[in-house]
């Protein structure tokens, strides 16, 4: 090294030395202690730091996201006298951001103006960009709103982070007038760009528009990175187009590229949902052998899937003969030969072999259906597995986790699974295990702040939460803090124009959230009758039209519901020309909630409740709902 020969020859590194060799490791991706004892020689050597020095060990920090070790690099700078700038303030922003400090780094944004230096677009872009990784969505468009307020022009990465922003939360028209305002400030798309609208046009199904929008990007020479790749694969194979998300994946190895975990993820997923899960987890074990670590997502899919589709027998039998919890990984439990390949198949091979028999369609579709303790046992193992990898679980993990309580036989499985959520999340734990052992007076403050906290997630995710929670709740008996959860969701606006007096509307909901949904609804336009008013000449309940089923409309929702209505009594029928819609007129309704007995039937109540909850279930005075 230059610097160690210059020392030698008896030369003596000065202030503009350090700086330039501190600036270069930081550059070079030299690891941090490193640099820190170019910096201690600085102090041995009597040469002061600087604000160029102190800006230099900050990029260093804000490159492995050290937020720590940068806040008391800034505090000492302060504690010098050293003034700061505006690349100090940016650098110690991406910091704070990278370590997911986002409340710290609210608070360094605010002080700024204070010491004249004014945030630029750089610091929103940090921000904002920090915000959208960390989930806080409506935060990051507030920031968007305050840089337009300030007349701070967005650059293309601010353009490109909104455009991901709207994207996520599934406003898409909004998307794609950032796009147009984008163009016409004569901002080009990136593939950055193309990466956001080829993910936001699969979500809605636009299967089309997202094979011109490749053809275009092509076109335009913006050439396909490994995310837009992995992007593609995951929309086709979510959308059940195995043979496009195939030549997709042939394109990919045709670019020299290697597979990363969202590609690998997205097959997972799809082999999951067709019910092949042991072969999913022999791809889990793929990854791992190339150097792919697995992440959150990864995982999600499979625990989502046990109870969805039966594992191979040996599954079950590696996980009963493991031992309580003596699961080393769920990889022991899993069959190698799950897919009958020659000997010597490279990994590209294998993959488009599986892209081929789903496209092929010759995996039987498995409905929902019990867990049996084995397969409990290979969750539990999957939840290890995620520690050993110290993969952080997210609220989808927690929806999953809940989706498998509600396949649980008996009470005492599901606590094995959430006695293993209370040791992720004691906070998610406290409530759903409050809620579901009949504590609602002790635990719905908690709800709330849980709630409140599932605010800042996308809907999907969100709803996802409330379905999962509800569906627990329901299959074990806790109905009326099942109703609960679901007018919270109402109230929230989870689910979009759930009901009014003439409609009832539950295709987002799951089977036990659209149960205590139509409860709450009757008892609803029940009170409307009681306080003198007329219904509407037609009620509707609709389902869905049930996409994955046979027959258009013929979902498990519609069947759900159906024998619900059967159950009560409830005088509706099934539409002529949408059997997912329940159809019935104001007048016959009106007359069968007057009846003496209905009141008995739509009143839910819970299997085991707390002595301080009867007080909630006592009604007293039935109001309509706001709607």
């Amino acid at each position: 090294m230059v610097f160690d020969l210059m020392k030698k020859l008896g030369f003596f590194p000065n202030l503009v030395t350090y700086n330039a060799v501190i600036d270069a490791c930081g550059k070079g991706g030299v690891e941090y202690p490193r640099v820190a004892e170019i910096f201690n020689e600085m102090s041995r050597n009597n040469v002061q730091p600087d604000r160029i020095t102190y800006n230099s060990l900050l990029a260093v920090c804000s490159r492995v996201g050290m937020w720590e070790r940068a806040q008391a690099l800034f505090s000492e700078m302060v504690e010098r006298g050293i003034d700061q700038d505006i690349f100090t303030y940016n650098t110690l922003l991406d910091a704070v951001c990278k370590g997911a400090q986002m409340d710290l780094a609210h608070e360094i944004l605010s002080e700024m103006p204070a010491k004249n230096i004014l945030p630029n677009v750089v610091t929103y872009s940090t921000m904002i960009d920090g915000y959208a990784k960390h989930g806080r969505l409506e935060e990051a468009l507030g920031l968007f709103n305050e840089m337009k307020f300030l007349d701070i022009n967005l650059d293309r990465v601010s353009y490109n982070t909104l455009l991901s922003i709207y994207a996520k939360l599934g406003r898409f028209e909004e998307a794609l007038n950032v796009c147009k305002e984008m163009e016409d400030c004569g901002i080009k798309k990136d593939v950055v760009t193309y990466n956001a609208l080829l993910g936001s046009y699969g979500k809605q199904g636009n299967y089309g528009v997202v094979r011109r929008m490749f053809a275009e990007m092509k076109a335009e020479q913006v050439y396909p990175n490994l995310l837009t790749y992995s992007t593609l694969i995951d929309v086709f194979s979510k959308g059940g187009l195995y043979r496009e998300a195939m030549e997709v994946f042939r394109e990919f190895k045709q670019a020299g590229l290697k597979a990363d975990v969202v590609l690998y993820t997205a097959l997972i997923d799809a082999l999951c949902k067709h019910g092949m899960v042991d072969s999913a987890i022999s791809l889990v074990d793929e990854m791992i052998e190339e150097g792919i670590r697995p992440n959150v997502v990864t995982y999600n899919s499979i625990i989502d899937a046990f109870g969805w589709a039966r594992a191979a027998e040996c599954l079950v039998a590696a996980a009963a003969g493991a031992g309580k919890r003596d699961i080393t990984s769920p990889s022991s439990m899993v069959i190698k030969d799950a897919i009958d390949l020659e000997v010597g198949d490279r990994e590209d091979n294998r993959i488009i072999k599986m892209f081929g028999q789903l496209a092929a369609d010759k995996v039987v579709h498995l409905k929902k259906g019990k867990m049996v303790r084995q397969e409990i046992l290979c969750i539990l193992g999957i939840f290890q597995k995620m520690h050993e990898l110290k993969i952080k679980p997210n609220v989808v993990t927690f929806s999953a986790i809940l989706n498998a309580c509600s396949r649980c036989n008996v009470l005492e499985d599901a606590s094995m699974l959430l006695e293993e959520l209370r040791l992720l999340d004691n906070q998610v734990y406290g409530v759903a295990h409050g809620l579901l052992m009949g504590d609602r007076e002790n635990v719905w403050i908690q709800a709330q702040f849980l709630f409140d906290e599932m605010k800042m997630m996308d809907s999907s995710t969100a709803s996802a939460f409330y379905n999962a929670l509800t569906d627990m709740l329901w299959h074990f008996g806790q109905k009326k803090g099942a109703q609960l959860v679901v007018l919270e969701g109402k109230r929230r606006n989870v689910w979009e124009s759930t009901f009014t007096d003439s409609c009832l509307d539950l295709h987002l909901m799951s089977s036990g959230a659209a149960r205590a949904m139509v409860h709450a609804w009757l008892l609803n336009i029940r009170a409307v009758v009681f306080e003198g008013r007329e219904l509407p000449k037609l009620l509707s309940i609709l389902t869905g039209w049930g996409k994955h089923s046979k027959v258009v409309g013929d979902g498990t929702l519609r069947r759900a519901i159906e024998a619900l209505l059967t159950g009560m009594g409830a005088p509706f029928r099934v539409a002529e020309y949408n059997i997912g819609r329940f159809i019935s007129t104001g007048s016959v309704v009106a007359a069968w909630l007057k009846d003496s007995g209905t009141l008995k039937v739509l009143v839910l109540h819970d299997d085991r409740t707390h002595p301080e909850d009867a007080k909630l279930d006592q009604i007293t005075n039935l109001h309509a709902l706001p709607l």
